[in-house]
């Protein structure tokens, strides 16, 4: 028999002590923030905003149905500003997106990759100084990438709104639940931004912060410039004409979602791309027979296809990807990279520092490789320079030179690795 839940007792209700519903968050009330749905409202807003030296904004986007992220909603705050522009209605934002441009200005965002993309793709130009608090979290603390709810309830000890993670933002009207929902990612923004500025400041990692926003950023921006077709997942073991035919059957893949304004990996999965590659073939009744091609819709983009796998199989040999002549380098490493990776996020996590944010194993194996000369000249591993050269460096360098060594300390520590550096006369002897 099913037990009746507590608050259906009818007993209840002669003990009133005894019983009370459960504690619900609160969150500040959204009634006063504006709604902008026409021209004129927007540049109203516009307006107000620029009179500020800062702002904050976030969006809410659907990514999965189209070629770009369509832009469902953005909300914004600034000082004695809160405010949710329905993209959906007004259309023409460059206004509202050239205030970030403006020199002088800070734009808080939190993981703003989507937000800066909108930029990028409305007016091609980069926010003239863009924080992001995620980054900046993972300068100041051990967790990276850290999610805004995270974020608040660490650094102001404030509830967030959880309630609408699932909500189809192209529907509309919207509730005030999904409202209240989409202003609260923008709500403390400001507040996490001031108390995150001062935690640089005291660690002396502003200029890391300013470093690492200007790569990231740099990132971005190239990723729209040039299309990065390497992403596609499968490709390691591939040879150098193989990876010439990904390189064509990536472009055309792109090429023909953007045209259907739908994602890529909807017109071709990145396993067949994969398969197609191996088998070297543009002959289309081979293409077809593979497993998975055989769907309707490509008919009428086999051509395409075809002559796509062509232009790979006939690019001259020299011009094939993957040529780069560099000494391989021994296996040991990758055993080295995971090993001295888990002493520097031992460090890193005293510094008060996100390993993640840092590098991975593999970017010790790469700076590893670099330092013992295996590395290709022209590509210059992530911990070689900038403010992860400061942090990882002088430890890499102790350890190879034997000025350093590791050992076991307290195996019940979070961090049971130990460091110890030794001065010439303690240096051990080989």
């Amino acid at each position: 028999m099913r037990q009746a839940p507590l608050r259906s007792l009818p007993w209840l209700s002669r003990f009133p002590l005894l019983w009370r519903p459960p504690c619900v968050p609160t969150h500040p009330s959204s009634a006063g923030f504006e709604h902008v749905t026409t021209d004129s409202q927007l540049a109203d807003l516009v307006e107000r905003l620029s009179a500020h030296s800062h702002l904050a904004f976030d969006t809410e986007f659907v990514s999965e149905h189209t070629y770009r992220s369509q832009l469902c909603l953005i909300q914004v705050a600034a000082p004695g500003i809160l405010a949710v522009i329905d993209t959906l209605k007004v259309r023409e934002l460059d206004a509202f997106w050239r205030l970030m441009t403006v020199p002088g200005r800070t734009t808080v965002v939190h993981a703003g990759r989507e937000e800066m993309g909108f930029i990028l793709h409305a007016i091609s130009t980069r926010p003239s100084s863009l924080f992001d608090v995620q980054v900046a979290a993972g300068l100041v603390d051990h967790d990276y990438p850290a999610g805004y709810a995270s974020i608040v309830r660490r650094f102001l000890n404030l509830p967030t709104n959880k309630g609408e993670t699932r909500t189809d933002w192209r529907q509309r009207p919207l509730s005030q639940a999904q409202l209240d929902y989409a202003l609260d990612d923008v709500r403390h923004l400001e507040q996490i931004w001031r108390k995150l500025e001062g935690k640089l400041a005291a660690k002396e990692r502003t200029a890391w912060m300013d470093e690492e926003m200007a790569a990231w950023q740099d990132d971005v921006e190239e990723s729209f410039i040039r299309k990065r077709w390497r992403r596609v997942s499968g490709l390691s073991g591939l040879s150098r004409r193989e990876l010439a035919v990904a390189r064509e059957l990536w472009h055309w893949r792109d090429s023909v979602a953007e045209s259907r304004d739908m994602p890529p990996k909807r017109v071709l999965r990145d396993d067949l791309l994969v398969e197609l590659c191996r088998r070297k073939s543009a002959d289309q009744q081979q293409i077809a027979a593979i497993r998975g091609m055989q769907r309707s819709d490509l008919r009428h983009i086999m051509n395409g296809l075809s002559e796509a796998i062509a232009r790979g199989l006939e690019l001259p040999e020299e011009e094939c990807p993957g040529g780069e002549r560099f000494r391989a380098p021994p296996a040991q490493l990758a055993v080295l990279g995971q090993f001295l990776a888990t002493a520097m996020a031992g460090m890193c996590r005293q510094m008060q520092l996100a390993p993640a944010l840092v590098g991975t194993s593999s970017d010790m194996r790469d700076l590893l490789a670099h330092k013992l000369g295996y590395q290709a000249a022209d590509r210059e591993p992530l911990l070689v320079s900038g403010w992860r050269a400061e942090v990882v460096g002088p430890l890499v360098d102790d350890l190879l030179a034997g000025r350093a060594a590791l050992r076991i300390g307290d195996i019940n520590a979070p961090d049971p690795l130990v460091i110890e550096r030794f001065t010439t006369q303690d240096k051990p002897s080989s």
